[in-house]
């Protein structure tokens, strides 16, 4: 058999065992294992034999009772599992990963065969079989993992609630009333009619006891607890159900296995064509894949062996289905009850879940009496038990505090699979996270800035459509202005709508008769012309004694040194004959075009009245953001004192990574997605959020230890600064970890 080994690594954990390791090569001699594989071989299969039965006592009880919740002959559950075993179970994808039928399809199979007839879920479950190797085949796997967490928990919550609804029937031997919100109204005569008979209360009694067993027989001391609770539940039920007292409890109906395999015919498939057999076709396939997949990245975080291959998976979920419908069986899913079971019985290979379909097929061929003595309540208490873990009420607290913008996506998911159905949930699901994230992604912050006759905006994240309504409103803001500079050279992404605003306000502008009219765009090449131009023409520069009016020498230097600024080494003076800048230049927000920006980041910072050199003017935190290549390392990015240790492209305000002297893990970008990102270590006030500065810190040691993270109050207007303890989840709110 071709099963990939997997064999104990040095930890422990499973580990992958590859060609050059030392029990796959051949010996010395040229032929066969060497001897020191041998016993690890033994080793592995009586492990994996083991591990089957384990599987195989987790998924008996599974299989019969996810038939009973279906509606369909208990002895095709039986059937469906030995397909997950002996046919999906030799395929390729994933090595331990075990299907059968599951319970999350347990309600939507009961709809169809109440409305259609068990004589039509051949059909659909051998359509779903061949739409999914038809996706296996064009590598669409992939599109399950990117499906949105919240949507994956809502779905799952939104199956779990309604199989907890139709079990709460089943406990006391009741007959449901069908949808999700029939049960919910049925309830107080469901209440009545138990209270009014004893063998409905007996089994409820047994229901219970099944229920509690599941809840707390992880608690039981070991090894007692390594014996699956389903297994303990149903042997106790059936000790139980034979006592006086118990004989109307109702039992389940096994029949022949065999004689319950309805395959399909040619004139069964001429009814496919129905638009809600169509639709069921498309909610199995969607469904099925889903929690295959999902299964199997929950089984590849429990171990380190062979990763799923996704699309291979797939496509043996296919084939399975395939199968299963040709014999009028349930739909198959991996499920990651009996997969969790495999892996923590220390299953290596393929084998042991190849074994369990054995098991299963003797005991249905074999033992079919002994099925007849399980009480149903017995098994309705087991699938409340999974609906409870599927809908679990826990993840929607967790899922709140972490994000509420995905709580919310997480709760209309459930509540539309609730009151609709389960696809039409889903896509409501989809579509809200569509929604959530477009709204993130369009987050765009705007600095708006009029001083006399100028106004100025920098616009900053990326501007879409949906905030179009407050772009309009910046620019109506400075329109009334003579000179107008619009800065959206740095925007991520600037969509149609936003671009055709700008541009045609600024040609009414210049109808208007305005001054001058300034607009930059992101991908504008006279921009880049023009920068290019000036990085390949900066002349070879001296550092000189400068004093500013109004400024004392040394204003920001060191002890003993007088301020520095920077001169063009072609002239006497500044470039193109300016003269070094004086107070008042720091006051304007509009700089001579002209002038090279090096000596007012310099200048800026010795006046104190700059933050950092990381953007914009001086005063409002310098220039060489716009110029890293010319005003770069040795001057810039520290938000208080020039080092080479902060490089470019950003420490303080550059989109970019960056990183502290002294802490070489490159950081998150200054300027985050709204979700915003923990930063391990940086200065602590080295990225703050603009709308919430600090005075600048002291000048740099470099004898001095990284600063610890920052432990103040959160920002007004977002978590971005250092260290893991503040993390934003949306922009503007947040919580501490």
């Amino acid at each position: 058999m071709s099963a990939e080994r997997i064999h104990p690594g040095s930890n422990g954990r499973h580990a992958r065992q590859g060609p050059g390791s030392e029990s796959s090569g051949t010996g010395a001699s040229g032929g066969g294992l060497p001897k020191n594989t041998e016993p690890a071989m033994k080793d592995a299969l009586g492990t994996d034999i083991m591990s089957s039965v384990v599987v195989f006592l987790v998924a008996l009880p599974l299989c019969i009772g996810v038939a009973a919740a279906s509606g369909v002959p208990v002895a095709l559950g039986i059937v469906t599992g030995i397909i997950g075993g002996l046919i999906v179970g030799f395929l390729p994808g994933s090595s331990l990963q075990v299907s059968g039928p599951a319970a999350g399809l347990a309600v939507l199979v009961l709809e169809f065969v109440t409305e259609h007839g068990p004589g039509m879920l051949g059909p659909v479950v051998l359509m779903c079989g061949l739409v999914q190797m038809l996706l296996g085949v064009l590598k669409a796997g992939g599109l399950f993992q990117s499906i949105s967490l919240s949507v994956v928990q809502g779905m799952l919550a939104g199956i779990g609630l309604p199989l907890i609804l139709s079990q709460i029937y089943a406990v006391v031997d009741s007959k449901q009333h069908g949808t999700p919100l029939t049960n919910v109204g049925g309830m107080p005569d469901l209440v009545e009619a138990v209270a009014g008979s004893t063998t409905k209360l007996a089994a409820l009694g047994l229901g219970v006891m099944a229920i509690v067993l599941c809840f707390v027989w992880y608690k039981v001391p070991k090894p007692l607890n390594k014996v699956p609770a389903p297994l303990i539940a149903v042997v106790l039920g059936c000790a139980i159900a034979a006592l006086p007292g118990f004989e109307g409890v109702k039992k389940v109906e096994f029949g022949n296995m065999l004689e319950a395999l309805n395959f399909v015919s040619p004139g069964d498939m001429t009814h496919i064509f129905d638009p809600a057999v169509i639709m069921m076709i498309i909610t199995f396939t969607v469904i099925a894949s889903a929690e295959s997949l999902f299964s199997a990245a929950a089984v590849d975080r429990m171990h380190t062996g062979p990763r799923t291959k996704y699309n291979q998976e797939l496509f043996a979920q296919g084939v399975g289905n395939a199968a299963s419908g040709l014999v009028g069986a349930m739909p198959l899913t991996a499920v990651i009850v009996r997969s969790a079971a495999n892996v923590n019985a220390g299953a290596r290979t393929k084998l042991s879940r190849i074994l369990h379909g054995v098991w299963l097929l003797g005991f249905g061929l074999l033992l079919p009496g002994l099925l007849g003595l399980i009480p149903v309540t017995v098994l309705a208490g087991v699938l409340l038990h999974a609906g409870w873990k599927l809908f679990n009420p826990p993840a929607f607290v967790k899922m709140w505090k972490t994000d509420r913008g995905e709580g919310i996506v997480m709760i209309i998911t459930t509540a539309a699979i609730f009151f609709a159905n389960l696809l039409e949930g889903v896509l409501a699901g989809l579509a809200i996270a569509v929604v959530l994230i477009a709204l993130r992604m369009s987050h765009m912050s705007i600095k708006q800035t009029v001083s006399g006759d100028t106004g100025r905006l920098e616009l900053r994240g990326n501007a879409t459509f949906l905030r179009l309504p407050r772009l309009i409103e910046a620019l109506e803001a400075i329109s009334d202005r003579p000179r107008v500079h619009v800065d959206a050279s740095r925007l991520g992404h600037l969509d149609l709508a936003c671009r055709s605003q700008i541009e045609e306000w600024g040609e009414q502008r210049k109808k208007a008769g305005a001054l001058h009219v300034d607009i930059r765009l992101p991908g504008d090449k006279s921009a880049e012309v023009e920068e290019r131009e000036e990085v390949a023409t900066t002349p070879e520069e001296v550092e000189v004694t400068a004093e500013l009016p109004g400024v004392p020498a040394g204003v920001g230097a060191g002890p003993g040194t007088a301020a520095t600024t920077a001169q063009d080494h072609a002239s006497d003076s500044y470039p193109n004959g300016h003269q070094a800048p004086s107070a008042s230049d720091f006051t304007d927000t509009l700089p001579p075009t002209h002038e090279r920006p090096r000596p007012y980041a310099e200048a800026g910072y010795q006046q104190t009245m700059a933050q950092g050199y990381a953007h914009g003017h001086p005063a409002h935190g310098g220039y060489a953001r716009q110029h890293p290549q010319q005003y770069g390392p040795p001057y810039a990015y520290h938000p208080g004192q020039p080092h080479p240790g902060y490089p470019q492209p950003g420490y303080a305000g550059h989109p970019g990574q960056a990183h502290h002297p002294q802490h070489t893990h490159y950081q998150h970008p200054a300027y985050p997605p709204p979700q915003g990102y923990p930063i391990p270590q940086p200065h602590p006030q080295a990225a703050m959020h603009p709308q919430y500065q600090q005075q600048p810190p002291p000048p740099y040691d470099p004898n001095q230890p990284p600063p610890p993270p920052y432990q103040g109050p959160p920002p007004a207007g977002g978590y971005w600064g250092p260290g893991d303890e503040w993390a934003a989840q949306s922009h503007g709110e947040g919580s501490r970890r």
